[in-house]
């Protein structure tokens, strides 16, 4: 069993550490060692989020360090480069095709960068989804989250666990089968 280090970025209220969460109840159950580490920042006031989770048959830290994540799961375009020293450099970026400007941004005191996807491109094995798009023609954009996490899976070709399971047994009722829903589109999107 290998080890594998994912890096989940992202701005506060975008679901990064739910997904997490999904994941890691998901190795536990398959019988990987998995450790977890979360950064909230300024996340309630739309700061940036990250969380990072390594898994194998035994893992001592949920930390890896800079040039050492397998996966970057990025649920926003600038925070991808934000994070892209963590990645290494065989490693593969998943970017969700999304803005979502900061605060500094939105009142117009800077610009949002150019070419963030095009970077990672550039330097990274690098999988493009639009995850927004996907969520809102499901009917929630609030899954978008769900449709990263399934093509996180499909990456990682953690194919032998029964997400949807997890998923269910993970969020609140109610959403489940929304949930569910929106891991397939992700899979089905890489």
């Amino acid at each position: 069993m290998q080890k594998k280090s994912v890096l989940i970025v992202g701005v506060g209220g975008q679901g990064t550490i739910l997904t997490a969460k999904i994941l890691v109840n998901g190795l536990i159950r398959e019988g990987y060692d998995v450790k977890m580490s979360e950064v909230h920042g300024m996340s309630q006031r739309g700061g940036s989020v990250s969380t990072q989770v390594h898994f194998g048959e035994k893992v001592w830290s949920p930390v890896t360090g800079k040039g050492a994540a397998d996966v970057l799961l990025a649920f926003e375009k600038m925070e991808a480069v934000r994070y892209a020293n963590m990645l290494r450099p065989d490693g593969i970026a998943i970017i969700n095709d999304f803005a979502m400007p900061s605060a500094t941004i939105a009142a117009g005191l800077e610009e949002y960068p150019e070419g963030c996807v095009e970077a990672m491109q550039a330097s990274f094995r690098t999988c493009v989804v639009d995850a927004a798009a996907i969520a809102r023609d499901l009917g929630d954009s609030r899954c978008m989250n769900v449709v990263l996490f399934g093509a996180m899976t499909k990456v990682l070709e953690l194919d032998e666990i029964d997400w949807e399971q997890v998923i269910r047994e993970t969020v609140p009722p109610k959403t489940a089968e929304r949930n569910c829903e929106a891991f397939r589109a992700g899979r089905d999107a890489v």
